[in-house]
């Protein structure tokens, strides 16, 4: 269906803008919706070239919702690509029946739908012919319709990519989390409070930061029970795993601060004291992020070696069901900002 990747397709080095993908994630969600608002935004054309991996069937239906007036251009292979405000170009992998799709529900077409631009997507940035991916959301109860078994983006992004040690960053402005554990049980998350995984998040955090522009990030390291222990009386991960952590990472020359009790630390970084806090565990670091900056939020995983940014919010099944046209593209626009600022350093554009 498309043409080979070829590399004179397009040469990433010579590039004036990134080109970023942005992938539809889960069709009966809102995907499209977001992605139809945030590319009727001129302001996305002037700093990067978009281009979105989805099904056009979708995109053409969410211009009902999204109430905006945008014409689409099909391509198979990015040389084709026009990158021009009012028109977006689509790769339209054609997954998608639109007559059998029901909004604001998961299922099996849909789920198995998103993995396939997730694919799509990581094949164009691993042979260089895109900057960075941004993706829209995905369901995981669809994916597991379709006998898709991940917990999610993330895990999709270091299978596809075969990487080993990568992380979950989220952001709101300024205000960044990554993640020691995220889509595991809260038993789960107790097991991996150890510390060679938590020195493995503070490089992976280190560099990341780097990637932005931070040339010394500033990194805090929360506690994991409550007031981080208080001295073993309240669990002893602290002693045994965090602490010797935080002392390895300090010889190795990173400017690391804590431990700190997870229920003081977050305020602090919020209030732009830290660059970066480590997390231990997934609601530790979701909740301040979300209470933080919810509409604007950003997941960044890091650890790759491609550039990948998303929303911070999930499918939003009711408001898509509804076809209210409520979506809120803000998240999205964020994260296209954010991967274009990445694609910038890491490519030296």
């Amino acid at each position: 269906m498309y043409e080979a990747i070829k590399k004179e397709d397009i040469d990433l080095e010579y590039n004036s803008k990134p080109i970023i993908a942005i992938t539809m994630g889960d069709a009966a969600g809102i995907g499209a919706e977001i992605i139809d608002k945030a590319l009727f935004k001129k302001e996305i054309y002037d700093i990067c070239k978009p281009l979105v991996i989805g099904d056009l069937s979708v995109l053409v239906d969410a211009l009902k919702v999204a109430k905006v007036d945008l014409k689409f251009n099909i391509i198979k292979s990015i040389s084709k690509a026009k990158f021009k405000f009012g028109t977006v170009d689509v790769m339209d992998l054609k997954n998608i029946e639109l007559n059998k799709l029901i909004m604001g529900r998961p299922q099996a077409m849909a789920g198995k739908a998103s993995v396939e631009y997730i694919s799509k997507a990581v094949e164009l940035a691993l042979n260089k012919r895109v900057h960075a991916i941004a993706t829209a959301p995905l369901n995981k109860e669809a994916m597991n319709m379709a006998g898709i078994n991940y917990a999610g983006h993330t895990e999709i992004l270091a299978d596809l990519t075969d990487t080993k040690d990568y992380a979950m960053m989220l952001t709101a402005g300024n205000f960044r989390v990554v993640h020691v554990s995220t889509h595991v049980s809260m038993r789960e998350a107790c097991s991996l409070v150890r510390k060679n995984r938590i020195l493995t998040m503070i490089k992976l955090a280190y560099e990341a930061l780097q990637n932005i522009g931070i040339k010394e990030p500033k990194i805090a390291v929360s506690g994991f029970n409550a007031h981080s222990g208080e001295g073993g009386l309240f669990g002893r991960e602290e002693i045994e795993e965090i602490i010797p952590a935080i002392e390895e990472a300090k010889k190795l020359g990173y400017n690391i601060v804590g431990l700190y009790p997870p229920d003081t630390v977050f305020l602090r970084a919020f209030k732009g004291e830290f660059d970066v806090v480590i997390a231990m565990y997934h609601d530790q670091g979701h909740i301040p992020i979300k209470m933080a900056g919810f509409e604007f939020g950003i997941n960044v995983t890091i650890g790759l070696p491609i550039i990948r940014t998303s929303v911070d919010h999930g499918t939003a099944y009711r408001r898509a069901g509804l076809r209210l046209g409520t979506g809120d593209p803000t998240s999205l626009i964020e994260a296209i900002k954010l991967a274009t600022q990445m694609a910038k350093g890491k490519f030296g554009i």
